[in-house]
C-alpha cells in the first residue's frame, strides 16, 4: 500500500463527512493505493458511525490522549508512507500532493507555517504564541525544522518503525520529530498556509498544551545533547559552548591538514563529524548505523562495520583516520593490527584520544560530563596516554612522526607505517587461519 492517513478524532462528525471523500478522491486522482484509520478518542456524536459508513477504518485509540491516537494510527497502518493530519479541515487535504511529491527529498516531510512562503492564519494570540514556542523550541533543540509543532506531516515507514513514545497530549507531535532526526532520518519544510477549523470547536487548550510542551522539552534536549543524536558529532562543530566548538574546530583542523592529499582514506568510527565530510577520498565507517544514515544526506561513501573486523583488504588505504575512537571500545590489540593491515606500507595512520596521563584532561573531562550530560565523557571505558601508545603502536609496525595536542589535554598522533610490517600486525583471518 502507497499511504495510510491517520485521523485522530473526538467528536468530528460534521468535519470528517466533508473531509474523508475529499482523501479518497485525492488520493484515487494520484493513483495512490491506500487507507484512511481514524482512531477515535471516545466520540458520542455519530463519528464512528459516519466515518464507517465513509469506508474509513475505525479504531479506538490504545490509551488516552492525543499521543495515544497517534501511537494506535502507526501500528495500525499499513502503507510505506504515513500521512498526519487533523481532522477539523484546518489542514487542507489537496496540499498533500505537494507533500507526495516531496518525498523524494526527506524521509519526513512536514507543512510548514514558518518555513519561507508559509502563512498561518489564526486569531492574534495563537499566531505570537504558536510561532514563538516554535522559534524558542528550534533554537532550544537545536532542530533543522522551523515548525516543529505541526501536526500535518507525511513519514516514510521506516522513519517511525521503533519509536518508544512517552508523550500522552499534543507534545507528542515534537517528540516524534526530535527522536526521528536523532535516528538520522532527514527532514523537509514545505510551505503551507493554515486556516483555523472548520466546524466545532479545537481540543488543544491553550496553556495546558504549552506547560506540556515545555516539560517534554527539557527530556528532548538532554538526549539531543547526548550520543543518542545522529548529528551529534557535527553539531559539536557549531556548538555554542566556547570550549567544545574549539575543540572540535581544532580537531577537525588537525587532522585535516595531516590527510589532506593522502590518497584514498579510511575514517574508522566516523560519527558524523565534518572530519569524513571535508575530505575527498574517503570512506566513513562507523558501528552505529544512525551515524551513518545522517551522513548519507552528503553523498559520500559509508559502510557498517566494527573496527575489530575492517571490512576491507590488506593494504586497502593510503591513509586510516581513528579519532576519538579507541577509548570508547574495551582494550584489545586487534584495533591496531587491524588498521595497520588495511594501511598500505608507507601510508599514514592519524591517531586521537585523550591523554589521561595530562592534568588538563583530568580537569577538562568532568568539567565536559557537567556541561554534556550523557555526552562522550560516560564512554570512556579505556585510557590511553602518549607512553603507552608509544608501546603499543610499534609492535603493529608503525613510527611516530608527530605528536600535537588539543588544549595539552587530546592527543593527536601522525604515524607511518613502516615499509617491513611487525608480527602483530596480522589480521584477524590470518590469526584464524593460524589458529585453525
Amino acid at each position: 500500500m502507497d499511504v495510510s492517513i491517520i485521523l485522530p478524532v473526538v467528536n468530528e462528525r460534521e468535519n470528517l463527512c466533508a473531509l474523508i471523500p475529499r482523501l479518497h478522491a485525492l488520493l484515487d486522482r494520484e493513483h495512490l493505493s491506500h487507507e484512511i484509520i481514524v482512531v477515535d478518542g471516545g466520540s458520542t456524536d455519530g463519528t464512528r458511525e459516519a466515518a464507517g459508513a465513509l469506508d474509513a477504518r475505525v479504531i479506538p485509540e490504545c490509551r488516552r490522549g492525543y499521543a495515544g491516537a497517534i501511537e494506535t494510527g502507526f501500528a495500525e497502518a499499513r502503507g510505506d508512507y504515513i500521512l498526519t493530519l487533523d481532522a477539523d479541515q484546518s489542514h487542507d487535504p489537496d496540499f498533500a500532493t505537494k507533500m507526495w511529491r516531496a518525498r523524494g527529498r526527506a524521509d519526513i516531510v512536514i507543512a510548514s507555517r514558518y518555513a519561507r512562503g508559509g502563512v498561518a492564519y489564526t486569531n492574534f494570540v495563537r499566531r505570537v504564541t504558536s510561532a514563538g514556542l516554535n522559534f524558542v523550541l528550534h533554537r532550544m533543540l537545536s532542530m533543522p525544522v522551523r515548525d516543529l509543532s505541526s501536526g500535518y506531516r507525511l513519514y516514510r515507514r521506516e522513519a517511525i518503525e521503533g519509536l518508544k513514545l512517552q508523550s500522552v497530549n499534543f507534545e507528542v507531535i515534537e517528540e516524534i520529530l526530535v527522536k526521528a532526526y536523532a535516528r538520522g532520518f532527514s527532514i523537509v519544510e514545505v510551505p503551507f498556509t493554515y486556516f483555523p477549523r472548520g466546524a466545532g470547536r479545537s481540543h488543544a487548550k491553550l496553556l495546558q498544551f504549552g506547560w506540556q510542551i515545555v516539560k517534554s522539552s527539557l527530556k528532548l534536549w538532554k538526549m539531543r545533547n547526548s550520543l543518542e543524536s545522529a548529528d551529534y558529532d557535527e553539531r559539536a562543530f557549531y556548538s555554542i559552548i566556547p570550549i567544545q566548538r574549539y575543540w572540535h574546530r581544532r580537531r577537525h583542523h588537525v587532522t585535516v591538514s595531516w590527510a589532506r592529499g593522502a590518497g584514498r582514506v579510511l575514517d574508522a568510527g566516523c560519527g558524523s563529524s565534518l572530519i569524513v565530510q571535508s575530505l575527498n577520498d574517503a570512506i566513513g565507517m562507523d558501528f552505529n548505523f544512525a551515524k551513518l544514515r545522517f551522513l548519507r544526506r552528503y553523498g559520500m561513501p559509508l559502510t557498517n562495520a566494527s573496527a575489530f573486523a575492517l571490512p576491507f583488504k590488506d593494504s586497502s588505504f593510503d591513509c586510516v583516520i581513528s579519532s576519538e575512537v579507541i577509548e570508547h571500545l574495551p582494550y584489545d590489540e586487534v584495533l591496531f593490527s587491524e588498521m595497520s593491515r588495511v594501511l598500505r606500507p608507507g601510508g599514514m595512520l592519524i591517531l586521537e584520544t585523550p591523554d589521561y596521563s595530562t592534568i588538563g584532561w583530568q580537569i577538562i573531562e568532568p568539567v565536559y560530563g557537567f556541561l554534556m550530560p550523557g555526552g562522550y565523557k560516560d564512554e570512556h571505558i579505556t585510557h590511553y596516554s602518549l607512553e603507552k601508545l608509544s608501546e603499543i603502536l610499534p609492535r603493529h609496525g608503525f613510527a611516530i612522526e608527530e605528536a600535537s595536542y588539543i588544549a595539552r589535554s587530546d592527543l593527536m598522533l601522525r604515524c607511518r607505517k613502516i615499509e617491513t610490517a611487525a608480527a602483530g600486525s596480522e589480521s584477524v583471518g590470518e590469526r584464524a587461519s593460524s589458529a585453525a
